[in-house]
């Protein structure tokens, strides 16, 4: 059964940082991408960033460009998303995601789902 776990969700302040790290067990996942999503109170799910595990090809949205950092650990089959400079906007649950072929924004392109942490930033 394959399972995706987020954790290191929390309370920051504006300005500040935090890591969040997916654990991913169940299958090989080789070949398949890695994305975070979030979604904001009351908007739709968005895309933040993605990688293949052999972290060839990597991508991020627009508003996460230069603050957020994916990476992997293929030893431990965990993926992280370190993000500084956290801004109120930000707030949301994030998601982790795995999914075949080259990492997406579409969502749709993600066959399994964790259950989501909550990050809030503060200002």
């Amino acid at each position: 059964q394959v399972q995706l776990v987020e954790s290191g969700g929390g309370l920051v302040q504006a300005g500040g940082s935090l890591r969040l790290s997916c654990a991913a067990s169940g299958r090989s996942f080789s070949t398949y991408s890695m994305g975070w999503f979030r979604q904001p109170p009351g908007k739709e799910r968005e895309f933040v960033a993605g990688m293949t595990w052999s972290g060839d090809r990597i991508l991020y949205a627009e508003s996460v460009k230069g603050r957020f950092t994916i990476s992997m650990d293929n030893a431990k089959n965990t993926v992280d998303l370190r993000m500084n400079s956290l801004k109120p906007e930000d707030t949301a649950v994030f998601y982790c995601a795995a999914g075949p072929g080259a990492p997406t924004p579409i969502s749709s392109g993600y066959r399994y789902w964790g259950q989501g942490t909550q990050v809030t930033v503060s200002s």
